[in-house]
């Protein structure tokens, strides 16, 4: 007579099956939910994204609208940080996704980009819009895929803010103004890493994107470390025009003096049309940008779940 199948292997089976329905799908950052992105902060309708206008509210808007679809909280009462830049009303777009662990969640990561430009400007060609689309439609669409991101993994032990900033464009004031913010409300910063200009490639790198103030922190190193590759290298252009203290990343490194470097794969040898009419998404390489945000995502991941703070400041 044929004997069943014992009553402990069954389990064992059902077991397995079910941890194999559970276990969570990779998530892919797609080149078309990047340019998506790009195509809507560096159209003609937004003007330029110019702190004040019509154009940045608009694109603030869509910002905060993205982020509500992603499940990503406000981190104050609404997603706007607001500051005055004299009389104008301006504002950054902040997001909050908390961690896991209930210790380590009281340290927090900010993942930042300035969504602001430079308006309208000198006319060429019959076009005085300057769109932005590297600068810096690109690190914003960088900063909200994150967001997505990490808002459906839910497996980040410390928390994790993605900060949108206003008026970079006028002197870093919407960076200026969040990093006093935080720093007065003891913000217990880990590290704040900003996304610049990464809508085009290096031809003659060794490495995908630089990071600049390379020299002050082990920020590449670990972040390269963490990925098992050489995604971030030293830029000697962006050490010579001190692109260290020309980024948002920069008043949260004198407020905090934590490592708070920006990533950027265009250190303007690589891109003809900074602040130009003609920064506009046809120049842009969006395979390329998916494919950096997707290599950038598990650096980020395995920084915000190592048990101690492992990116640090070099000793002077």
């Amino acid at each position: 007579m044929k004997k069943g199948i014992p009553l402990f292997i069954l389990l064992l089976i059902v077991s397995c099956k079910s941890s194999v329905k559970t276990e969570s799908k990779p998530i892919t950052i797609t080149s078309a939910e990047v340019k998506s992105v790009v195509t809507y902060l560096a159209s003609d309708q937004l003007q330029g994204r110019n702190a004040g206008s019509e154009g940045i509210e608009n694109a603030a808007t869509y910002i905060e609208n993205q982020l509500k679809s992603y499940g990503v909280k406000a981190y104050y009462d609404t997603y706007r940080d607001d500051f005055k830049i004299g009389e104008t009303d301006a504002f950054n777009v902040i997001g909050f996704i908390e961690g896991t662990d209930k210790n380590l969640k009281d340290e927090v990561i900010i993942l930042g980009a300035h969504y602001d430009h430079i308006g309208q400007v000198k006319t060429v060609e019959g076009d005085s819009i300057a769109n932005g689309a590297n600068d810096n439609a690109a690190g914003t669409s960088a900063v909200l895929a994150m967001a997505k991101y990490f808002a459906a993994k839910k497996n980040n032990k410390r928390s994790i803010m993605f900060a949108l900033f206003s008026a970079e464009e006028m002197g870093l004031l919407g960076s200026k103004h969040l990093a006093e913010r935080l720093k007065s409300e003891n913000l217990n910063l880990y590290t704040m890493i900003n996304f610049e200009m990464i809508g085009v490639p290096f031809k003659d790198r060794d490495y995908e994107a630089f990071v600049s103030g390379y020299d002050l922190s082990n920020m590449a190193a670990k972040m390269n470390e963490y990925v098992g590759s050489n995604l971030i290298g030293y830029s000697e252009v962006s050490k010579k025009y001190s692109l260290f203290k020309r980024s948002d990343n920069y008043p949260f490194y004198e407020q905090f003096k934590l490592p708070c470097q920006t990533v950027s794969s265009c250190d303007l040898t690589n891109f003809d049309f900074y602040h130009h009419v003609d920064d506009e998404i046809d120049k842009l390489d969006f395979e390329f940008m998916a494919k950096l945000i997707n290599k950038v995502i598990p650096a980020i991941e395995k920084m915000s779940n190592t048990e101690s703070k492992e990116i640090v400041m070099y000793e002077e």
